[in-house]
């Protein structure tokens, strides 16, 4: 693999990690745990959680010895995983390369929070008539749109973006 050849993804991936970044570090002074600014009255507040688990907030309650680096560790084998894939998929295939750029990103982000912290920085609640969305940040979102491109890839409507993408990284 050419890391040139790759430059759009390590673009995006750079992108993210540091929008996420910059956001949890204008947070963390900002907002105590649990503490909530509204934003959008009744749809978008900002709150402060700390997601000690994994995804949508699994393994919070739970307590075990090493937790921490339990899921840091598990972290890091999935974002190998996810830098593995990368590699492999085709220079042609934009609408993939894009989407894993975003979870690639998105990983790095929590993983730097989980290893440094001991936790992960969530303060995106958005909810709707009393029911709450999990709480997230802009690595959760980078994901969760990568993913969505990941799928659109799968289904097909990726192929409009190739053809000439090899030369126009």
């Amino acid at each position: 693999m050419n890391l040139a050849e790759r430059r759009l993804e390590l673009g995006i991936a750079l992108v993210i990690v540091v929008l996420d970044q910059i956001t949890k570090a204008m947070v963390r002074p900002a907002l105590a745990l649990h503490e909530s600014v509204e934003v959008i009255p009744g749809f978008l507040d900002l709150t402060r959680v700390h997601n000690t688990g994994a995804a949508f907030g699994m393994l919070n309650a739970a307590e075990f010895p090493f937790k921490t680096v339990v899921v840091s560790l598990v972290a890091l084998v999935a974002l190998g995983g996810v830098a593995w894939y990368a590699a492999s998929v085709p220079i042609a295939d934009r609408l993939a390369r894009i989407g894993v750029a975003g979870v690639l990103g998105g990983a790095i982000g929590n993983l730097i929070d989980r290893s440094t912290a001991g936790y992960v920085l969530d303060f995106v609640d958005a909810y709707w008539n009393g029911w709450h969305f999990w709480a997230f940040n802009v690595a959760d979102a980078a994901i969760t749109v990568g993913v969505i491109f990941m799928i659109f890839d799968i289904l097909g409507l990726g192929e409009r973006f190739k053809g000439n993408a090899a030369t126009n990284n």
